[in-house]
């Protein structure tokens, strides 16, 4: 039979860009390595990346997955956009961050991504009553029952869906707002957990469909005295691995670019990082052991071993992980030199 090779992509939309795919049919027995499959292109006039009068873009495979919707050989692809002389589109976040990762890979940089995102219905929260609010939060987070979780069917779908297309995921649960989840993607390398997380917010998007609901990861979908949607991102290289003063040194690289990094850590940061809800202030740089208020934590087992990995808590849920990592990988490997 054919084979269905969905190729996905980033688009240009700003200030958060969307994904995009469509399908390219493949003769049967067809080879679905990156190297081997074509080429392809798209009219970036529609997608915020070309102007009408010269709108060829194109799609260059990266990554191949296994398509856990439609099954058989069928692949999920994603690519990266470039202009038709070949080199990096504008809005090609990869190609800057393969570079870092090329630069520091005998530094072993791994990332652990904790994607959160809301569930929409009707226009409103999923779990939230028309009209009005549910309960304050307080047993939602992790929580079971469904006075309590909201949109669990979903959820166990894109885990589902995620394992079978063979992406790293290391955990979902629910998260602290009605509505509201989390699933984890890594330890990777900094292209892996990108290309992956991407897939893996498509495929969120794309079951989300079935059950006539929407995903998103605005990063404050409600306003007031509700959790914001973050994207808190683990790293850890060779060396923080294997003792604790590179463990300290990282967050006080991270420390001397703060700045820089949140202003990429995705649109909306002031909404969320404002010091409540387990946020510090976006415009106070901190570190601490077992710290959920401060910019970036150190995990107390990692204090207790000397030795692991730090979450930065900053990145939005919204965040574009191939900027986040190339930033982290670079200001924390640039320092160690």
């Amino acid at each position: 039979m054919a084979i269905k090779a969905e190729y996905i992509w980033i688009d240009g939309t700003e200030p958060t860009a969307r994904l995009r795919s469509k399908t390219r049919i493949l003769a049967d027995g067809a080879s679905t390595t990156p190297a081997d499959l074509p080429i392809w292109g798209f009219d970036g006039s529609s997608t915020n990346q070309a102007p009408g009068d010269n709108s060829d873009c194109v799609l260059r495979p990266v990554a191949v997955y296994p398509d856990p919707i439609r099954g058989g050989d069928d692949v999920l692809v994603m690519c990266e956009v470039l202009l038709i002389d070949m080199t990096p589109h504008p809005t090609n976040n990869r190609a800057a961050c393969a570079e870092v990762a090329e630069k520091f890979a005998d530094h072993e940089p791994l990332f652990g991504i904790e994607q959160e995102y809301t569930f929409f219905k009707d226009g409103r929260p999923l779990g939230f009553p028309v009209g009005g609010f549910p309960a304050p939060q307080g047993f939602y987070y992790c929580g079971v029952g469904a006075d309590e979780v909201f949109g669990r069917e979903v959820v166990e779908a894109h885990m589902e869906a995620c394992i079978e297309a063979g992406v790293g995921l290391s955990g979902i649960n629910a998260e602290v707002m009605p509505g509201q989840w989390e699933f984890q993607v890594g330890p990777l390398s900094p292209l892996e957990v990108s290309d992956q997380l991407w897939v893996a917010r498509w495929l969120l998007y794309r079951i989300a469909e079935e059950f006539d609901i929407s995903a998103t990861v605005e990063p404050k979908p409600v306003k007031g005295d509700w959790n914001g949607a973050g994207a808190h991102t683990n790293f850890s290289t060779k060396a923080m691995r294997e003792g604790y003063d590179p463990i300290i040194a990282a967050c006080e690289a991270l420390g001397t670019k703060a700045e820089e990094h949140v202003k990429n850590y995705g649109h909306g940061i002031e909404d969320r990082l404002t010091g409540a809800h387990e946020t510090a202030p976006w415009t106070e740089f901190s570190y601490g052991v077992s710290n959920r208020g401060a910019s970036i934590r150190i995990p107390w087992q990692v204090a207790v071993d000397k030795k692991g990995y730090i979450e930065d808590r900053r990145p939005n849920a919204n965040m574009d992980p191939y900027v986040v990592t190339r930033l982290i990988t670079d200001t924390v490997c640039s320092a160690a030199l």
